[in-house]
């Protein structure tokens, strides 16, 4: 790339290539849109499952396409509508753009919207370029005191907000968290802010629970070999959570994990599902039915979340700077990428384009 490359993008060419490439300006195009200079921007799964199978389920890449949708920046320019915004404002960025007239988006679910244009899923490009255009209220301005840093990491916050929203986690609540990877933490956390007095993260890294128990967890539980029910009865007495917990949440997609997570409820709990494995597994149908569980999906976020998620940031209820494993330079993005697929670290984040880029 040369120096006088005007937008620098890391863009995913195809299966398990990726270069960088200048890609052209975004210009406003309508309004109430804005540019963003994209400042930080964090590696998710599904852009390293991009990266390393070039599809998730229906989303597969048929073309270049530009990585990254959890960023932050600084704006760069206003459309002649915007009025609560303004250049050098520093804002976190909401990656998805619905069609703002379907019956899901009209009723408050646009995180459902059939025409969703989602940053870095296929067909639509990503945020980790120098330049980024969104509608204004899709840009969420960071209060005094947050950093950019901390403002790349509404995003899987806001993930976390919308499932344990979607899991009726309440003052008082018992909750299990499977996985302690990043949403997994952070759903320990909002859990936590939520008002839940027993959080229990489930997993196979000791290094990862040791960590979970420090950030959020009131309690760690490590998986062995045995059935999903011998697992749970073992989790529910080990834990003290007497007949079962309120809310199970599973943000690993592993079938043991969620069979696991649906034994160890207790009847009338709820169960939700966060995080995508295979598309079919064996589950326990009839534990559901005769316990009369409440078992439901989340997918992204939907209103409300991305605006709580930077409240309990900037007012210290869920800390995300523990999260950041190290920060790397645009131009070691492929690095980071690596290191995220060989399971380094928490949540790497990635500079925006140096200016002598």
């Amino acid at each position: 790339m040369s120096p006088s490359s005007d937008n620098p993008s890391f863009v995913l060419q195809e299966l398990n290539k990726v270069s960088f490439e200048d890609r052209p300006i975004p210009k406003i195009e309508d309004a109430h849109d804005v540019i963003v200079e994209v400042k930080f921007t964090g590696i998710c799964g599904s852009d390293v499952h991009y990266w390393s199978h070039g599809r998730i389920g229906s989303f597969i890449l048929k073309s270049p396409m530009v990585l990254g949708h959890e960023s932050a920046g600084i704006i760069h320019s206003v459309g002649s509508a915007v009025k609560d915004l303004k250049e050098g404002d520093t804002v976190a960025m909401e990656p998805g753009i619905p069609c703002r007239h379907c019956t899901h988006c009209k009723s408050g679910r646009y995180n459902l919207c059939p025409e969703m244009a989602f940053a870095a899923t296929p067909p639509f490009d990503g945020t980790l370029a120098r330049y980024y255009r969104l509608p204004s209220d899709f840009c969420f301005k960071l209060p005094e005191g947050m950093s950019m840093e901390e403002g790349a990491l509404v995003e899987p916050s806001a993930v976390a907000v919308h499932v344990s929203r979607q899991a009726g986690v309440s003052v008082g609540s018992s909750v299990i968290v499977f996985g302690a990877g990043p949403v997994g933490l952070l759903c320990c956390a909002v859990s936590k802010a939520f008002g839940a007095t027993k959080i229990v993260s489930v997993d196979i890294n000791e290094e990862r629970l040791n960590f979970a128990h420090e950030y959020a967890a009131t309690h760690i539980f490590r998986s062995k070999k045995e059935s999903a029910e011998d697992s749970a009865k073992r989790l529910v007495e080990e834990c003290g959570l007497g007949s079962g917990a309120d809310v199970v949440i599973d943000a690993t997609g592993a079938e043991i994990c969620i069979q696991t997570g649906i034994w160890a409820l207790r009847t009338g709990g709820t169960y939700c599902q966060a995080g995508m494995g295979v598309p079919d597994i064996q589950f326990p149908i009839t534990a559901m039915c005769t316990k009369e569980l409440n078992v439901k999906g989340s997918f992204r976020y939907g209103s409300g979340d991305y605006q709580l998620a930077v409240n309990l940031i900037s007012n210290g209820k869920v800390k995300v700077k523990e999260l950041i494993s190290k920060k790397v330079a645009f131009e070691d993005a492929e690095e980071a990428f690596q290191d995220v697929k060989a399971g380094k670290g928490i949540k790497i984040l990635i500079e925006g384009p140096a200016e002598s880029m």
